[in-house]
């Protein structure tokens, strides 16, 4: 088999893995986000709780 006979097919074949790393590149970008999104959520929910924790250890003060 000649180079020239082997240059397409091989190619192809780096074209279609670059495709593939673009996907993978994508889909990866995407669940960054919604891990980024999740985080985001857990410690804005974990700060509230925090200041409810401390309105209500205020609020059930008792002075003497």
């Amino acid at each position: 088999m000649a180079s020239s006979d082997k240059s397409p097919t091989e190619t192809e074949t780096i074209l279609m893995a670059l495709d593939q790393i673009s996907q993978t590149i994508d889909v990866m970008t995407s669940v960054v986000g919604r891990l980024r999104n999740y985080m985001q959520q857990q410690e804005a929910a974990a700060t509230d709780q925090a200041k409810d924790l401390k309105a209500e250890m205020r609020s059930n003060r008792t002075l003497h």
